[in-house]
């Protein structure tokens, strides 16, 4: 079963404790910026995002393709829909074309952030919320383009529960997956929509789906272009209170991240990588039919239980605009939205620094991400 984006948030103890544990052999530094949280990354100065970066970026070299660079690419889940751009680009050559022999490394009990952190991967999945605890926490990496553009989160009760507005959740009970950022969350939209933001709480992680669906929960954060899709195919008809409606910052949901020292170490690579990404999710924003299909091709065996969903989840992300920003480009990032939620975070007290204590001082949020390697 596909689990929520929002479920691969953090862990954030664990991302703290593994990269304090390999600190002392990691050739990143601790003190590198925090996702939405700490400073910037000291290796790789974030320019204004009024500023055109490409104007003192030197010429990009002929690419060899046949010496490629490898890139490794830590997935934060198995292969969905918030990957199609790899695959695509993959499949249609870009990556050779741009000399980059992509190394895409399966998901498994260690956070793509973490991974980062300690060397073991140069880049991967992240989520604007999950990378800025981790650069809080110390963690040297910074994102280099968003994969979605917005939220695809969002507040789901049962449509037939006769719940018709957030206020209406106090004294119900919410079905999470015990992620500090959850419930902070879920208040301040409740109370902005005049109610106490007073609820019940029952972390069924995995299981928060089903516990709506049978109605021993009576609401839960679904990622609505993957489980809220499936619900659809299902005929589990749900109401949806978007974060945003109610004064919610919007986010990035899904980012490519990459390590600090790793760019700085690799400006030429990681810029030609970026590029092909960005072709492969620009293709999927236009051609969602075909790039399902290629991702489901890419993947034999993973989407064997139901091929309909990543097709579904395609469309629906392409006819939303999220691969998109109001341009119709590709990867784009803004410092407001990026200070939005990462501030939302450091207001709750959320965010703590390598020492394991709540950060003092608000992050340097321009640090949190660079556009300097998009095309």
């Amino acid at each position: 079963m596909h689990i929520t984006r929002a479920m691969q948030v953090v862990a954030l103890s664990a991302i703290v404790a593994v990269v304090a544990a390999c600190s002392a052999g990691s050739t990143t530094s601790p003190s590198v910026a925090a996702p939405s949280a700490v400073g910037a990354s000291a290796s790789t100065a974030t320019p204004s995002p009024a500023a055109s970066p490409s104007s003192a970026i030197p010429a990009t070299p002929t690419p060899d393709v046949a010496h490629p660079d490898t890139v490794s690419l830590a997935l934060d889940w198995t292969p969905n829909t918030d990957h199609t751009g790899f695959y695509v680009a993959l499949a249609k050559g870009w990556y050779h074309d741009a000399a980059i022999d992509l190394r895409i490394l399966p998901y498994g009990t260690i956070a793509p952030e973490t991974l980062m952190g300690s060397g073991q991967a140069d880049c991967g999945i992240s989520f604007q919320d999950a990378l800025t605890f981790a650069v809080a926490s110390g963690v040297g990496i910074e994102s280099v383009m968003a994969i979605l553009q917005h939220d695809a989160s969002a507040i789901a009760v049962l449509a037939d529960s006769g719940i018709t507005r957030p206020r209406q959740l106090d004294g119900k009970t919410y079905a999470g997956f015990g992620y500090p950022n959850e419930v902070p969350t879920l208040k301040t939209v409740i109370k902005a929509d005049g109610g106490t933001g007073d609820f019940k709480v029952v972390t069924a992680d995995s299981t928060a789906y089903e516990a709506l669906y049978t109605h021993k929960a009576d609401f839960t954060i679904p990622f609505t272009a993957w489980e809220g899709v499936e619900a659809q195919e299902r005929g589990i008809a749900l109401r949806y209170f978007q974060f945003t409606d109610y004064g919610f910052p919007d986010f990035y949901q899904v980012v490519l991240a990459c390590s600090n020292d790793w760019v700085a170490a690799h400006p030429d690579v990681a810029r030609r990588f970026v590029g092909a990404t960005v072709q492969g999710f620009q293709y999927a924003a236009t051609n969602p039919d075909d790039a399902a299909a290629i991702l489901i091709a890419q993947n034999p065996g993973v989407f064997d239980a139901n091929k309909q969903l990543p097709l579904d989840s395609a469309r629906f992300l392409a006819a939303g605009h999220y691969y998109t920003d109001a341009n119709g480009q590709v990867g784009t990032q803004t410092l407001a939205q990026w200070t939005g939620y990462s501030k939302f975070l450091y207001d709750q007290g959320l965010l703590t620094g390598p020492n394991g204590k709540a950060l003092t001082s608000p992050p340097d949020y321009a640090g949190l991400f660079t556009d300097e390697y998009l095309p």
